[in-house]
């Protein structure tokens, strides 16, 4: 049998790849299936070979007992299991993974039929504890390689879910400290809007902390905020949790009139977060005694909110990649690279979009695009 597998393993392999073809999604490469059916076959072929000649100690070495070894794996078992790992990565399930091995069973016993070639029992015996080796440590490499991969991805997850919180954690202890600074040098009355200034980050994060334990409780989707909103308030109220930090950053900050009839919908304490933390970065970067512009307007069923800094504009290539989490494109390592992940998020959320547009030399403008809602 290894002779007749030798000399029709050309053969054999074109018949398992037209198999492989006849299959919806299965695009590989020769480099990313190396270690599957060719290498197999040659194994096969070796223990066969190895066993005729009445060593089967070492057609065990390259094969395996029946049954398998726990203790360490045979040439079939490692090579296998290298192939479950790459048929993974390819984004190929179990059921293709076992039938990449049934395949090459299917074409040695029809084209055996075909040339008349007499096999014994005790070779088809060999054939099927290969195949069982194979398939079984195939199938293990797969597994371990995916549950890795889903650990990792939940790790990233949870990561990221943390990072986000504390994000917006200190965003609000920012705003209040700043007002809890001016409010201490007694310039200020706690009565007015720098007091009221406080109150809100105050609540809001309340309702950051009340919010986060309502997920631990129940992990359940949150109801849709559908009913339209004031977009001149939602900017007024950006402006005045910001204006602090302007005057700290010592920059000024333009804030055209908005037209009170301009109406959005969707989550407001998501969306006014995904434009605060656009200020908060506006203002960060900014060059010093420049000026950051909020402007919000509508255009056509569109309601547009622009962010424009004066930050010298943006590195070669950066400006998609500025949107992914933990993403930090200067020394500045105050934040955590989450704010821009946060606010695309947000507004995507409602059905929006978040963009960046850079001006090389001058700066860049971060455009909020969401769908118009009469008031």
């Amino acid at each position: 049998m290894h002779s007749f597998l030798s000399d029709n393993r050309d053969e054999l392999i074109a018949r398992c790849k037209a198999k492989v073809a006849r299959r919806p999604n299965r695009a590989a490469t020769p480099q990313q299936l190396a270690n599957g059916i060719p290498l197999f076959l040659e194994q096969l072929t070796n223990t066969l070979q190895a066993e005729g000649e009445g060593n089967h100690a070492e057609g065990e070495r390259i094969s395996g007992p029946a049954g398998g070894d726990a203790a360490s794996l045979s040439q079939i078992g490692v090579s296998a299991t290298a192939h479950g790992k790459d048929l993974l990565a390819l984004g190929y399930t179990v059921n293709q993974l076992v039938h990449d091995y049934g395949d090459l069973c299917q074409a040695i016993t029809d084209l055996a039929v075909e040339r008349e070639a007499p096999f014994t029992v005790s070779q088809f015996r060999t054939l099927n504890r290969c195949l069982d080796n194979a398939i079984a440590d195939a199938v293990t490499g797969f597994s371990s390689q995916r549950d890795a991969t889903l650990s990792h991805r939940r790790s990233v997850d949870e990561s990221e879910r943390l990072g986000n919180l504390v994000h917006e954690l200190r965003n609000y202890l920012q705003t209040a400290l700043l007002g809890f600074t001016a409010l201490e040098s007694g310039t200020v009355p706690i009565s007015g809007s720098t007091g009221a200034l406080v109150k809100r980050s105050l609540v809001g994060l309340a309702g950051l902390l009340e919010r986060t334990l309502g997920e631990v409780r129940v992990k359940a989707e949150a109801s849709d905020q559908c009913l339209p909103f004031s977009l001149a308030a939602l900017i007024a109220e950006a402006r005045s949790i910001t204006s602090l930090s302007a005057s700290e950053r010592g920059c000024a900050f333009l804030v055209p009139e908005v037209d009170r009839s301009i109406g959005i919908a969707g989550n407001r304490d998501h969306l006014l977060a995904a434009v605060l933390n656009l200020l908060q970065n506006a203002f960060k970067f900014t060059h010093p005694h420049t000026e950051v512009t909020l402007h919000a307007y509508r255009e056509g069923e569109r309601v547009l909110i622009d962010v424009k800094d004066n930050c010298g504009g943006l590195p070669a290539g950066f400006a998609e990649m500025m949107f992914k989490p933990f993403t930090q494109g200067s020394l500045d390592r105050s934040g955590l690279g989450l704010g821009l992940s946060i606010a695309r998020r947000s507004v995507e959320a409602d059905g929006g979009s978040l963009t960046v547009r850079d001006v090389p030399g001058t700066g860049c403008v971060f455009t909020v695009s969401i769908p118009h809602r009469p008031l």
